[in-house]
């Protein structure tokens, strides 16, 4: 398999292509919302993508769909401008080793741009070594920050 054909913004008519990408994505992170909340998810992304953020979806020559990223915008005090939140990155099993993922990001990347964040930013869990080669190889900097999170149920 290539690298995607194309890579363009979520539209209403992905979102059935979208989701199985999206459950691959929870499952390898073992949690398991439901695709009612994951399709709200999206919807509300293609609402008010200006103001929340946006998905990307990957597709490969045959019209398969086989990655996704999902942005969204914030802003950071530290300096003092737009962030971008990368906070979903998926390429499907087949389409690993590809260079789509270095493709989804430089998309988020240029999404980023357009948008006016001054960086795109993103997390992986500790053990995602092989997510972490492909960060590494695009030219992104690791962080040593700690993140929490707090419960609010």
């Amino acid at each position: 398999m290539s690298t995607a054909a194309e890579i363009k913004r979520v539209s209403e008519s992905d979102l059935d292509a979208l989701l199985p990408l999206m459950r691959g994505y929870c499952d390898f992170y073992e949690v398991a919302p439901s695709d009612e909340a994951l399709l709200a998810l999206s919807r509300a992304l293609l609402a008010d993508p200006e103001r929340e953020g946006l998905q990307l979806i990957a597709r490969a020559d045959d019209g398969e769909a086989v990655g996704f990223a999902t942005i969204y915008w914030t802003w950071q005090t530290l300096d003092a401008g737009r962030l971008a939140v990368m906070n979903d990155l998926f390429v499907s099993e087949p389409a690993r080793g590809t260079g789509l993922a270095d493709a989804l990001i430089l998309a988020c990347a240029d999404e980023a741009r357009r948008h006016g964040a001054l960086s795109l930013g993103w997390q992986t869990a500790k053990d995602n070594k092989r997510a972490q080669k492909v960060y590494e190889r695009i030219g992104a900097e690791r962080s040593e920050w700690l993140d929490y999170s707090l419960a609010l149920d």
